[in-house]
């Protein structure tokens, strides 16, 4: 280390020279000899001091000279490379776990040896080695994620149930800490509530009216209004610009700033709304009982469908496929897509009506609440039963986190329940208890909170591993500008998703459907009369030169017949051999099947070498 002397100087240790540091590239073998000029101008010679001063920058040069003809000899491709003149101890790019590929992994490989197309054959090898190298690259950057999610975990023998949100405000940081507030508005309630895609934006609508939109994060109020009649649902469109809220009468679209856009009046007592943002569709259900899809971005009815059951007031959907799921007061829950009058799949769900449902984001877990106090858990794969326990209260409200977390409004309490399609629940994760009784449950994309809409207002509560951890900023940035948002909504309106498009099982897309290609041969061949893809009879090819004198016709075509005559005596012989083999295994299982006891053990004896008398 440097050492100070009184007068505040720094003064190097000896050891330590105050010339130029040496390169790693620069060996010792590199050195070139002092020069007898050099020798005399050290020594002290006056007269050749320019001469030595020339030479040395000579010498100078040479040594640049030799750096860089031994830092291109070191880059050469034939040798190994290097890093600080040693060898790599690990060549080659890093391993990858199998876990971690697994964890990306889309589907199945493409079986290319069923392609006869050399064309599509090779653009289907392309593809499939970008998905190779995406799903390796997703794998290899996984380490570089800033963010892990965690729970809340008590003490020995403490339920996270009874820890209160003031103690969990109070024992994280200040930035967390804020995430946990309440809105008393106790004048035009109760509420329902709905976040933005990103999470970033709230919207708010009271039962007799006010609508507000908010930057939660930041407690910015962005727009404010009161629309003067009774409000029943409210939802966010594809951005943060535009919203809907189903009124009294009619449906109505708004801006960022309350300025009304549209109202349409084909969309009567509308009470729930749901949009799926890949197909810019916005679904509602009314009172009347009809299930109406909307384009936003053509701004036209696509399909109104009369689901023949009453008055609709329990919705929601599924994000894997895009299938609305409705209840109804008979118990039963049905799955419905624009594309048919008639729906998908009925299932009988509680002994009461339906009172909430709520679909996880990989769309393969229901939960259902009832009249009849249950929460049920089903697999929608299979349409089977996982789970079905009693809640005193009954559960009027549903939602389904990120990562797997299921909220029930009971009353006016909230009942959080973590990994129920895992285990069996005995008691909650969470609780929590507000004034008046809920009206909306919604969790925050990829933020540990989860926000309640009851009668006092709005309620934004703190849920520890609630939210995924890490956000992909090309499907939803939480932090996008102005421009990123507008690139983004362009992007969308790009890779729009048509509605014929939306089937329950989404993967099924992509595959080719054999029978009705058959189905499609077979009455082409009873309409035509023949069969057009059969082989024709073989023609020979013109030839020039005499090649096509009616000799040589004759011999191609005697050759062709030969080798098809063969061809067809050949499948004959091994289906006969086939028929053959088969005929002997049933005589043998018969002639087994019909040997009496007696005529076994005779055999027996003989091979032993003894003897038996009738």
């Amino acid at each position: 280390p440097a050492t100070s002397s009184r007068a505040g100087l720094i003064i190097p240790p000896p050891h330590i020279s105050a010339g130029k540091s040496k390169r790693y590239w620069e060996s010792s073998e590199g050195k070139v000899e002092d020069d007898p000029q050099r020798k005399k101008q050290r020594t002290g010679g006056a007269g050749g001091a320019e001469e030595a001063r020339e030479q040395a920058s000579g010498s100078q040069e040479n040594i640049g000279l030799s750096t860089r003809k031994k830092r291109k000899k070191q880059g050469s491709p034939g040798k190994k490379k290097r890093i600080s003149g040693r060898e790599d101890p690990f060549p080659g790019p890093a391993p990858i776990l199998e876990k971690n590929l697994q964890k990306f992994k889309r589907g199945k490989k493409t079986e290319l040896n069923k392609v006869s197309n050399r064309n599509l054959k090779a653009h289907l090898k392309k593809l499939e080695d970008k998905y190779e190298l995406a799903k390796s690259q997703a794998a290899r950057y996984d380490l570089l994620l800033p963010e892990e999610d965690g729970f809340l975990e008590g003490d020995d023998g403490e339920d996270t149930c009874v820890i209160q949100q003031e103690d969990i405000a109070h024992a994280v940081d200040i930035t967390s800490g804020s995430k946990y507030f309440n809105l008393e508005l106790n004048q035009f309630g109760p509420y329902r509530a709905n976040y933005t895609r990103n999470g970033r934006q709230l919207l708010l609508g009271g039962r007799r009216g006010h609508i507000a939109t908010i930057d939660w994060q930041t407690k910015e109020l962005k727009c404010e209004m009161n629309v003067m009649e009774s409000i029943n649902d409210c939802r966010w469109l594809h951005s943060e610009t535009m919203f809907a809220v189903a009124q009294k009468k009619w449906l109505y679209i708004y801006d960022n700033l309350g300025i009304e856009l549209r109202c349409l009046k084909n969309f009567n007592d509308v009470l729930r709304m749901e949009f799926l943002p890949y197909h810019f569709l916005l679904a509602t259900c009314s009172a009347t009982g009809f299930l109406q899809y909307l384009d936003i971005s053509i701004g036209k009815e696509i399909a109104a469908i009369c689901t023949k059951s009453g008055r609709l007031d329990v919705m929601t959907q599924n994000p894997h496929n895009a299938i609305i799921h409705l209840g109804h007061p008979t118990g039963t829950v049905t799955l419905w897509s624009p594309n048919l009058k008639a729906p998908l799949a009925k299932m009988l769900c509680h002994r009461g009506g339906v009172r909430a449902i709520a679909v996880d984001k990989t769309g393969t877990y229901m939960a259902t609440s009832g009249l009849d106090k249950k929460l049920n858990l089903f697999d929608i794969r299979s349409y089977r039963p996982l789970q079905s326990f009693v809640i005193p209260a009954g559960a009027s409200h549903l939602s389904f986190s990120q990562r797997s977390l299921l909220a029930a409004g009971c009353g006016n309490v909230v009942q959080v329940y973590k990994d129920l399609h895992l285990k069996a629940v005995e008691k909650p994760y969470m609780c929590h208890t507000v004034r008046r009784g809920i009206h909306g449950l919604q969790f925050c994309p990829y933020e540990d909170v989860l926000g309640v809409g009851h009668g006092e207002g709005f309620t934004s509560m703190i849920i520890p591993g609630a939210g995924e951890a890490n956000f992909d900023a090309l499907e939803s940035n939480p932090y996008q500008s102005k421009k990123q948002r507008q690139e983004s909504e362009v992007k969308a309106l790009l890779e729009k998703i048509q509605p014929e498009l939306i089937t329950m099982d989404p993967n099924k897309l992509g595959e080719i459907d054999f029978i009705t290609m058959d189905q499609k041969h077979k009455d082409r061949v009873e309409r035509l009369g023949f069969d057009p893809l059969a082989k024709g009879k073989f023609e020979p090819k013109h030839k020039k030169k005499g090649r096509s004198s009616a000799g040589s016709l004759l011999k191609r075509k005697k050759k062709v017949a030969y080798e098809e005559q063969r061809d067809l005596i050949r499948k004959s012989l091994q289906e006969n051999a086939a028929a053959e083999k088969e005929r002997k295994q049933e005589e043998k299982m018969t002639s087994l099947s019909q040997r009496s006891a007696l005529e076994r053990f005779k055999r027996h004896m003989k091979w032993g070498g003894g003897s038996i008398n009738p």
